[in-house]
């Protein structure tokens, strides 16, 4: 496996919450695309006209707290965002991000250093390399994210990876 992402670096701070992500009066919603108009509305109104297909978001602590709605990941990637990096993510988030095939590198430094609206890359080489996050020629390496976390991702999600192994 080895996935790229390359887009613009968008920043938001710490303890991001999943009501913030996505209000919870948008949860009835169901097209991907509706959810994501809406994404970070509320923090910032202009956020989903900004973000392209394939750009980054670098956060801080605690991202993805608050509740466990998958609504949250699917807003984040149906507004264009490919990779997050952050200091740190809640553990469901997390999960949630991964099992919806969004990558989200642990990566404190590059967190804080990724500069807003310029271009990064970052790179899940797989082989349980830890990923790889540059931007301006300097390098950040994340925390490794381990085998069946790559294939999920490899896979575009946890739905595909069943559906993989159990065609294999």
């Amino acid at each position: 496996m080895s996935l790229q992402y390359e887009g613009l670096v968008h920043r938001l701070g710490d303890e991001i919450n999943t009501d913030v992500i996505l209000p919870g009066r948008y949860l009835a919603l169901r097209r991907p695309e509706e959810l994501g108009r809406h994404c970070l509305e509320g923090l910032d109104p202009g956020f989903a006209g900004r973000v392209r297909p394939g750009d980054i978001l670098a956060v801080g602590r605690n991202f993805g707290c608050g509740s466990s709605r998958e609504h949250a990941v699917i807003a984040l990637k149906a507004a264009g965002i490919a990779a997050i990096v952050a200091h740190s993510a809640a553990r469901i988030f997390f999960r949630n991000a991964i099992n919806l095939g969004l990558p989200v590198i642990l990566c404190p430094e590059a967190a804080a250093a990724l500069r807003e609206g310029a271009l990064a890359r970052v790179s899940l080489p797989g082989s349980l390399t830890a990923p790889l996050v540059v931007q301006d020629g300097r390098e950040w390496q994340g925390a490794p994210l381990g085998s069946e976390v790559e294939a999920i991702l490899a896979a575009g999600g946890l739905v595909p990876r069943v559906r993989q192994t159990l065609a294999a």
